[in-house]
């Protein structure tokens, strides 16, 4: 079975699983390396799509001239 490709929308769920299970104390002190790693990874990733939409949208709107 393959993966479905990452979207911004499983990484910010994923990412507030994690920040959720973090509040809650619901990660043993040996996962807590993993999800943090994890938690770094998903905010890169949702900053790169971020930046690239906002890119995207800047040049529709200047090759519209608004």
């Amino acid at each position: 079975m393959t993966e479905k490709p990452m979207t911004y929308e499983k990484a910010y769920e994923e990412l507030e699983r994690i920040m959720t299970d973090l509040q809650e104390d619901k990660i043993s002190v040996d996962d807590l390396t993993v999800k943090v790693k994890r938690a770094a990874e998903l905010i890169t990733f949702c900053n790169t799509m971020l930046r690239a939409t906002e890119d995207e949208v800047t040049k529709i709107v200047k090759k519209l001239g608004l």
